[in-house]
């Protein structure tokens, strides 16, 4: 596994990230984590690596896109300094282009998302031990589906700037095609977007294959 011992890994986003985790930071403790992907994460890196004394962290807040990230990134990711970042935005940056169409201030065009994502990870990448950054999704098979199409224009983008920053890149949209095939959409989330526990189990799982996570690890 890529993370090595006592490693600080901090995980960033939006309600997709936060589900309920608590303020400022949340953490293992008392259900700190909340009931994300974070928390399976968290769980099964400490099932799987009790040695480890790996130290995971949510700082995901619901509803926000990356401009959002960038108005709280030294707060929320420099000045903790951590040694693994992962990353998952872009939701709410395609969403309320399908949502609010008419409040054309709240949307995040592509070029934008390009160069914030660009930004941030620029700013972060030379601190960091290791870098993951997770592509939005949307769970619906049906790839004419406009905010389907949409959210794979950005995941795009998200595997350009992980190649170019040599980070991991951990293709959420295809982990979700995968399970499509057994389940209606609506048993994943019911409005598409955010899971329940079996969705939150396939983005941990997607995220955990891409940093080497060894599943008969003793």
């Amino acid at each position: 596994m890529k993370l090595e011992q006592g490693s600080r890994l901090l995980m960033i986003g939006d309600s997709i990230t936060d589900a309920g985790r608590v303020r400022p930071i949340g953490e293992r403790a008392f259900a700190g984590l909340g009931t994300s992907y974070v928390s399976i994460i968290d769980s099964l890196l400490g099932a799987f690596y009790p040695n480890h004394g790996i130290r995971v962290m949510n700082l995901g807040v619901s509803g926000n896109t990356v401009r959002d990230l960038k108005a709280r990134w030294q707060t929320d990711v420099i000045d903790l300094k951590p040694d693994w970042l992962s990353i998952l935005i872009g939701i709410n940056d395609v969403w309320r282009q399908y949502d609010s169409p008419l409040q054309t201030e709240w949307h995040v065009p592509p070029a934008e998302y390009r160069a914030t994502l660009e930004e941030l990870v620029k700013r972060t990448r030379s601190s960091l031990q290791g870098l993951v950054l997770m592509a939005p999704y949307y769970i619906e098979a049906s790839r004419a589906d406009a905010m389907r199409a949409t959210m794979d224009r950005y995941g795009g983008i998200v595997r350009e700037v992980a190649k170019e920053s040599e980070a991991l890149f951990v293709d959420c949209q295809a982990a979700f095609d995968r399970v499509l095939d057994a389940y209606y959409p609506a048993t994943l989330a019911w409005d598409r977007v955010h899971p329940s526990q079996v969705g939150h189990m396939v983005l941990a799982r997607a995220f955990l294959d891409a940093i080497g996570f060894e599943w008969k690890s003793s």
